[in-house]
């Protein structure tokens, strides 16, 4: 989708559908969440196979949606491609699970996420980065889009244990969950592409078990931890440790590549963003968090509310279906001043790309520290960067990406 919204017009939103492909691939979606917030931020939409879902829009209420499970449930499914079939994992896979059970088997898998453990992985992740930046060094086009997605693999492949062989493979599998509707990650139908994904990611972890069962051992991985976590009593079974470690695989490779080609593309239109920060390397964490708003990359979460619940000036029925826009929570000028300028000198701490409340995103700190690190990496190496090309965006209508988007870094 675009970044940048272009300039405003009339937007009917009684014709406006949220589900149109079209509207994030090459729309400005921007532009009707802007006229949601001010004249409709309940809003209820049909769509023609009878499914139906509201939507909020500003900051407050997105939050609220995200952070009151007691009114908003996960347990039916959590993300708008499964809209209408209730999650089959629910109460199993930590993403579609309330609390208390949520909180405490967060808490369990959460001791080898926390900023602290994320710290002693600094050097072997500015090592990947490195060596994910060293093709653009040859002055030519660099399509770091297209590259990015593999970005999250270099770094957190290792560190969940899995072998540089299988990496590309779950970067496809991933990329199918995540945008199952974008011709480069499409098998057959959306729902083909969705099926096949999920069933090769969760048979790979479960595999992989098995695999780590049987040799007797392992290596103090993510994955092994997942294996040895105890929550009360019990250790996890094996369908649920297959489906976290799906779900763990799913969001490293969701946020970060989108965040780094979204934030590049922002600093490429804007030069004197870049050089501001190549001057003050002080600002990268600044970078960091404003790129984190400026994206995105989640746009949007899915709850289901627990009975009739007011919000957003209306009521959502119960059992209904809403979709919590992130992407537009992000940008209500309410919480911030000229949301639709990218600046690098903004506190943008108080941004929700990694979602609020208690399914926050657990990987946050392995995602803040690899993106804190390839900037400081990227703006040290180059001088600038030029666009070599339009960029080409994914067509979802989840993750707010980038397929391609071709640069020239010069030193």
């Amino acid at each position: 989708m675009r970044l940048t919204p272009g300039h405003a017009r009339e937007v009917d939103l009684a014709r406006v559908d949220l589900f149109d492909l079209d509207l994030y691939s090459s729309g400005d979606p921007h532009l009707v969440w802007d006229v949601m917030r001010a004249k409709a931020p309940l809003h209820h939409q049909v769509l023609p196979d009878g499914r139906e879902f509201w939507s909020v829009t500003r900051y407050d209420d997105v939050c609220r949606v995200l952070g009151d499970h007691r009114s908003f449930s996960s347990e039916r499914g959590t993300v708008v491609t499964h809209l209408g079939v209730d999650d089959v994992a629910a109460g199993k896979l930590l993403t579609s699970t309330d609390p208390p059970r949520h909180t405490q088997v967060r808490r369990a898998i959460g001791t080898k996420l926390t900023a602290r453990a994320v710290a002693s992985w600094r050097d072997r992740i500015r090592r990947g980065i490195v060596r994910f930046l060293k093709p653009a060094l040859d002055g030519g086009v660099f399509d770091l889009a297209e590259r990015a997605h593999r970005l999250p693999m270099i770094v957190a492949g290792p560190l969940l244990g899995i072998p540089e062989r299988d990496w590309d493979e779950l970067v496809q599998l991933t990329a199918m969950v995540t945008a199952p509707s974008d011709p480069h990650f499409q098998l057959g139908s959306e729902a083909a592409t969705l099926a096949i994904s999920h069933h090769e990611l969760v048979t790979y972890v479960t595999e992989w078990v098995k695999r780590r069962r049987s040799a007797g051992g392992g290596d103090g991985s993510l994955l092994d931890h997942l294996m040895n976590v105890r929550v009360g009593d019990a250790k996890l079974t094996d369908e649920e440790i297959a489906l976290d470690g799906y779900s763990i695989l799913l969001g490293a490779n969701v946020t970060t590549p989108h965040s780094v080609s979204g934030t590049v593309l922002a600093l490429a239109e804007r030069p004197e963003q870049f050089t501001k920060v190549k001057a003050d390397l002080s600002l990268v964490p600044n970078l960091v968090e404003e790129g984190l708003r400026w994206t995105s990359a989640a746009c949007n979460f899915m709850r289901y509310a627990v009975s009739d619940t007011q919000i957003g000036g209306g009521v959502v029925p119960a059992r209904g279906a809403v979709v919590a826009w992130i992407g537009s929570a992000n940008r209500d000028e309410s919480h911030f001043t000229d949301p639709h300028e990218f600046d690098v000198t903004r506190n943008a701490s108080r941004q929700i790309a990694f979602g609020f409340g208690p399914h926050y995103c657990i990987g946050a700190p392995l995602a803040r520290t690899t993106l804190q690190i390839f900037f400081d990496e990227l703006l040290r190496t180059f001088g600038s960067i030029d666009l070599a090309g339009e960029p080409q965006h994914l067509r979802s209508y989840f993750i707010a990406g980038m397929t391609h988007l071709p640069v020239i870094a010069k030193k």
